[in-house]
């Protein structure tokens, strides 16, 4: 496993600038975050446990997801589904990247809105004809709403990690 860890001078307790300039005082180098594990499944069924936002809150390690209609599974960049968050509020994760059984990233937003500024990138690399290794990586370095800074500061290496051990265990049972 490869993580990145975070660490900030700006204020993470509400108490934020109201204005974008908060982002300019963080490393850039702690905006992204990522962390990989070996899951023993093949890659095709790994990505479909990723792509079909119905399966979503099964694995997600950040207790975030509620619920996603079926029939919404991403097969291009450009496309978008919605999801209910647990909170009881919708979001649109618009595809910016897509590589069927391989990589999928999407920037999530209001419906019918313009992403916040944040990334979530999956790849999935085949080792083996059961097994492959995956990477989860959250990007928020065009991030500038100051009210998303908080929950963008405290998703950190262990709730991805969460989120693939998650998977792995969907994807091994």
């Amino acid at each position: 496993m490869t993580e990145s860890t975070s660490r900030s001078s700006a204020p993470s307790d509400g108490a934020e600038a109201s204005d974008a300039s908060v982002f300019d005082t963080i490393d850039p180098g702690i905006k992204v975050v990522s962390v990989e594990v070996e899951i023993a499944a093949p890659a095709a069924e790994i990505f479909e446990l990723i792509a079909d936002p119905v399966r979503q809150p099964e694995w997600d390690g950040n207790d975030n997801l509620g619920t996603a209609a079926s029939g919404q599974r991403p097969t291009s960049v450009g496309g978008s589904f919605i999801t209910t968050l647990t909170k009881g509020v919708d979001r649109e994760n618009h595809i910016v990247e897509f590589e069927e059984g391989r990589l999928i990233a999407w920037k999530p937003s209001e419906v019918g809105g313009e992403p916040f500024g944040q990334k979530w990138t999956w790849e999935i690399e085949a080792t083996g004809e059961r097994s492959s290794l995956v990477r989860q990586t959250y990007d928020w370095t065009e991030l500038r709403d100051p009210r998303r800074l908080p929950r963008a500061q405290s998703t950190t290496s262990q709730n991805l990690l969460a989120s693939l051990e998650g998977l792995k265990a969907l994807a091994e049972g």
